[in-house]
């Protein structure tokens, strides 16, 4: 009788130390969220303490973000991207590249999966409701590539026609506002969109005036027929919205650069050799954030 009362007893106190040992797991899992899981951007301190800060660029967006034939990480963007992990860490390594689509740049900020993002973005009035842009380093407008045996040079010869976007972007934007008897093909990647265009999916694509240029320039049989369209805008890193420590020091760190002409070095090396002559420095590169008329 008393074995078996004491084979209860140390069943019931298996079962007993089991419950507690999953409740205390269960406790443990809920309360280590990262950043990503709870979408709360990192403090400047944290992304010291971690060594790491993530930065969301593009990897089909050459020149400013793409991975080149070695599989390396390269561009304009990326190139600004690599300095703030040096400043700010030590060492370009310390950076983690997240690739990024056009469409995904805000929420990608606002579920906490990147700390800044450094993917070609313009600055909007919409934009500025869902994210917090740092001071400016570069300058931009919408341009219009198409085959040379088919050029397009205005805007009335796209009605009619189909106008390759890639989703997410201001020429999306201003053509779905200013154009909408425009027929717009959109794709979510911007190679995609290339291909589309390559093969006679569309008759024309609409993106940044820089990119098209470069494209161009590097893909024969296509021309820039519309160089500028709309106003000219400001492309700048982003934060999560009320992330104002970030914010501050990338501000910071965007003057302290401007007066070293980091981004006409900048230019100078990623650029450079894309553009020839088509492009001057200074119709391109902001310094420290100010924008000369």
């Amino acid at each position: 009788m008393k074995k078996k009362v004491l084979v209860i007893i140390l069943l019931l106190s298996m079962v007993v130390a089991t419950t507690l040992i999953g409740c205390k797991q269960e406790s443990s899992k809920g309360n280590d969220t990262s950043a990503e899981e709870s979408g709360k951007a990192r403090t400047l301190l944290e992304i010291k303490e971690d060594g790491k800060i993530k930065i969301g660029v593009f990897s089909d967006k050459n020149p400013f973000g793409y991975v080149d034939e070695n599989g390396e990480i390269q561009g304009y963007d990326v190139y600004f991207a690599k300095q703030i992990g040096k400043d700010l860490l030590g060492s370009e390594d310390l950076v983690e590249f997240v690739y990024v689509e056009a469409a995904n740049r805000v929420s990608y900020l606002q579920s906490g999966k990147v700390d800044i993002i450094l993917a070609n973005f313009t600055v909007t009035e919409e934009r500025k409701e869902q994210v917090d842009f740092a001071l400016p380093y570069m300058k931009v407008s919408l341009g219009v590539v198409s085959s040379k045996d088919s050029l397009i040079t205005s805007i009335d010869q796209l009605k009619g026609k189909d106008l390759i976007v890639v989703k997410g972007t201001t020429a999306e934007t201003y053509f779905s506002k200013q154009h909408p008897d425009i027929n717009l093909i959109k794709f979510d990647e911007y190679q995609e969109a290339y291909d589309a265009l390559l093969d006679g999916r569309g008759d024309a694509f609409s993106t940044d005036n820089t990119e098209v240029l470069a494209w161009a320039r590097q893909n024969e049989g296509f021309q820039v027929g519309i160089e500028t369209i709309g106003s000219v805008e400001t492309i700048a890193p982003a934060v999560q919205k009320g992330n104002t420590e970030l914010l501050n020091w990338i501000n910071e760190e965007i003057k302290s650069l401007g007066k070293e002409q980091f981004f006409h070095t900048n230019f100078e090396t990623t650029l450079k050799d894309v553009y020839g002559d088509s492009v001057v420095p200074e119709n391109l590169v902001i310094e420290g954030g100010v924008v000369e008329e």
